[in-house]
């Protein structure tokens, strides 16, 4: 998994047309960001396997973006009070940990990919450096899988089934996908004991089609992704009830104002009386 699925049914954070803007970019570049990752893998397969890692190294880029926004989204949505978070159990150990190890487990990719490229580019002799690129991808591949775990234990009180279901299928091939991820660097890593390889030589092709299969999983819980946000953010009534007592409403309740959810439910619903009363 290399992107939160929330479970809110908005982020609270600007003005709602440039949150909109903000969630339509951010699904779209990560769906993006998977398309990159493959074409990377597949370019393991040409003749230039270095421009392979190239493409893998710009695609993890924009992974980590994606998920800092995501992690700054959240922590804006209570104004970066960092003790609120004691309230909200899912707010710190999803919304919060989730983007964070996701970042940390894609800059732990990127650093692996980086060291292979500039053994390449300055030759070989450093077999430590290609032994602690061996150990990074297992470990940021690792911190995909805790974060897909993480992500996969949502909460929340009621919920529509069709966006139930657009969860899971969201969160399925995000899970699936980071196993898959793990799983090549462990076959990658056990195929390299015992043999004298160097630069390029230590990426299998077993890794690099374990590889395309995970990407393609990415993708399809990327695009399932942009569905359930298109859907989420031009819903009409709550079909995603947000926690109640949470960081979001104690932040409110402490600068005298009124819960967020109150106001949407409220500006929600008259619209329906107006119609109501017409007829």
């Amino acid at each position: 998994m290399v992107k939160l699925a929330t479970a809110r049914e908005s982020r609270m954070y600007g003005s709602r047309r440039s949150r909109r803007r903000s969630e339509y970019t951010n699904a779209g570049l990560y769906v993006f960001s998977t398309i990159v990752l493959l074409c990377g893998f597949v370019a393991q397969f040409s003749k230039d396997a270095k421009s392979g890692l190239v493409v893998l190294l710009i695609g993890l880029g924009l992974i980590i973006i994606v998920n800092i926004h995501d992690l700054v989204a959240h922590l804006a949505g209570i104004n970066y009070r960092f003790r609120l978070m004691k309230l909200d159990t899912q707010l710190l150990f999803v919304e919060v940990a989730v983007p964070a190890v996701e970042a940390l487990g894609g800059l732990l990719l990127f650093i692996a990919l980086l060291l292979l490229v500039l053994q390449v580019d300055r030759g070989f002799g450093y077999d430590r450096i290609e032994a602690h690129a061996l150990n990074l991808l297992i470990a940021g591949s690792s911190l995909w899988v805790v974060g897909s775990i993480h992500n996969s234990c949502q909460i929340y009180e009621q919920a529509d089934g069709n966006v139930q279901m657009l969860q899971h299928s969201v969160q399925i091939p995000f899970l699936m996908g980071s196993l898959l991820f793990l799983a090549g660097a462990v076959v990658n890593f056990l195929e390299q004991v015992g043999r004298s390889r160097h630069g390029l030589k230590l990426l299998s092709y077993r890794w690099a089609w374990i590889g395309i299969m995970a990407s393609l999983l990415l993708i399809i819980g990327g695009l399932t992704n942009v569905v359930k946000v298109v859907n989420m953010l031009q819903m009409e009534g709550i079909k995603l009830e947000k926690l109640r007592g949470g960081a979001q409403e104690q932040l409110i309740q402490q600068e005298g104002g009124e819960a967020p959810f109150l106001i949407e439910e409220r500006q929600r619903r008259r619209p329906r009386h107006l119609e109501e009363g017409t007829t």
